[in-house]
């Protein structure tokens, strides 16, 4: 796949692709609805990107706890790492850092890989909030944050954009240090 999803369970992830592009994942507002992987095409601006969809990974993933760890393998094969974060926890900064923690236990080279941080489900939070939770990740992520909602599709095209862009850009650079796009 040229991007791979990632997040804690119910950040969002299966939504995103079901409403981008041809897949039909479970979605459903429990932990662990995604058992296996799924990949779909996305058409934007007349050029195709593939995208997988993991299980939410959850602390420990890395070794084992959860299905993290069995499908961490398909987003290594990612040229570009797309990490959602859903807009209504309240543990916004522990989230971030759970899935980041779990990127460097697995493989330092997965997180090494370039990656777009995306606030989700901004369609149900205010504009205060997502002013000060995008300002929080972009202080964690230390790049700028896209900020969508997979459900109403408010801001898709715009992370698929940045999405395509760094993908041209990895493709021609293609080198090892620690990017954030």
């Amino acid at each position: 796949a040229d991007v791979g999803l990632l997040g804690l369970p119910n950040a969002g992830k299966s939504t995103f692709l079901a409403s981008t592009s041809n897949a039909k994942p479970k979605i459903a507002d429990y932990p662990f609805t995604t058992l296996i992987p799924n990949l779909g095409i996305v058409r934007i601006d007349e050029e195709e990107i593939v995208i997988a969809d993991i299980p939410g990974l959850i602390a420990g993933a890395s070794e084992g706890r959860g299905l993290g760890d069995q499908f961490l393998g398909h987003v290594e094969r990612s040229s570009i790492l797309l990490h959602i974060i859903d807009g209504t926890s309240d543990s916004l900064e522990k989230d971030f850092k759970t899935v980041i923690s779990e990127l460097k236990k697995y493989n330092h080279v997965l997180y090494l890989k370039p990656r777009l941080t995306v606030l989700n489900k901004v369609d149900v939070l205010s504009k205060k909030e997502i002013k000060e939770k995008s300002d929080i990740l972009m202080k964690l992520s230390r790049s700028k944050v896209q900020c969508m909602s997979g459900f109403t599709t408010t801001g898709t095209t715009e992370v698929l954009r940045h999405l395509k862009m760094a993908i041209k850009d990895n493709i021609i650079s293609n080198t090892k240090k620690i990017r954030s796009i």
